[in-house]
């Protein structure tokens, strides 16, 4: 694979033009136009509509994008990394967390291993729980946290934290102040839902559909973190969890789901790894950060004590 066609492929999508290329990489345009007709001929993929001037990514493009970027990425890393091993810095952490949980369980528990161990370099990526799971099996990652079951046979999972479903309302919501809520009692709201495909969509679904009913009118988002966002601007309820919704929290209401539906997070670790003596420093960390936040609340429960083993 041509490293330099690569990157030919990645600016001109990023940056919108052949044009725009040829300055980053200082190349001519038509040599950046072979480097790219050469790669979609050695992938055989069309990555780019062109139109005269015009250059449009194609489906295929856009989601080949997505993943040669962070191969990219990672090749950019190198003299840096080389860089570090001259100095003697060698230790580094690679994290990798679904969205739903990177603010409220990743993001602390990241800033206090920071703290308390600076010499080690910290990576933190966020990816969807479907990717998530890919990338780790590669051993991108040395951990993960994301929702569970992961069924992969390179990756060994451990429960974490339990969450419960809680109504995403307005503060302005006639159940804003209720005790709980059954999916009845918010059928004739908009319902905000992710898109198919997406974990708690099917949560967000099978909540109505076992309760028999059918939302009177609903939005589709790509994050639970959009979707408490629109609450809070008044388009809508959804139905999400305490991680969530904790970022809104002077917005919305999060009131309880009857009947309980829960939700497990938890860590996944490659079945190959090595003993890591850095990634148990930070499960410790996070250990107690979540040990910390289900001490105060009532919709979180901690599985802290099956970390052992």
């Amino acid at each position: 694979m041509n490293i330099k066609a690569l990157r030919a492929f990645r600016y001109a999508f990023s940056e919108g033009s052949v044009a725009a290329a040829s300055e980053v990489m200082h190349l001519s345009q038509p040599a950046i136009s072979r480097l790219i007709s050469g790669l979609e001929a050695e992938l055989k993929l069309k990555l780019f509509d062109r139109s005269g001037r015009s250059l449009s990514p194609t489906t295929e493009g856009i989601a080949f994008y997505r993943d040669a970027g962070r191969i990219l990425d990672n090749l950019d890393e190198i003299p840096r990394i080389a860089g570090e091993i001259r100095a003697g810095r060698t230790e580094s952490l690679r994290i990798v967390t679904m969205p739903r949980v990177a603010q409220f369980l990743s993001a602390p528990a990241v800033a206090q291993f920071s703290q308390d161990y600076p010499d080690v370099n910290v990576t933190l990526d966020v990816r969807a729980r479907r990717e998530a799971g890919k990338w780790l099996a590669g051993q991108e990652y040395d951990i993960g946290i994301a929702a569970l079951p992961v069924s992969h046979p390179d990756i060994r999972t451990t429960p974490l934290v339990r969450v419960r479903a809680l109504a995403i309302v307005p503060k302005d919501h006639p159940l804003a102040d209720a005790d709980k809520v059954t999916a009845d009692q918010l059928a004739n709201d908009t319902v905000i839902r992710l898109m198919h495909g997406l974990l708690l969509r099917d949560q967000l679904d099978d909540t109505f559909n076992s309760a028999g009913v059918t939302p009177r009118k609903t939005h589709e988002v790509s994050a639970s973190q959009l979707a408490c966002a629109l609450v809070a601007e008044g388009a809508g309820i959804t139905i999400a969890d305490e991680m969530v919704a904790h970022l809104f929290r002077d917005r919305v209401s999060a009131v309880p789901i009857e009947p309980e539906r829960w939700m497990t997070f938890g860590l996944l670790l490659p079945k190959s790894q090595k003993p890591n003596e850095v990634a148990d420093r930070f499960r410790e960390i996070l250990a107690l950060h979540v040990e910390r936040v289900c001490s105060s609340s009532e919709t979180m429960h901690s599985l802290i004590p099956r970390l052992a083993g």
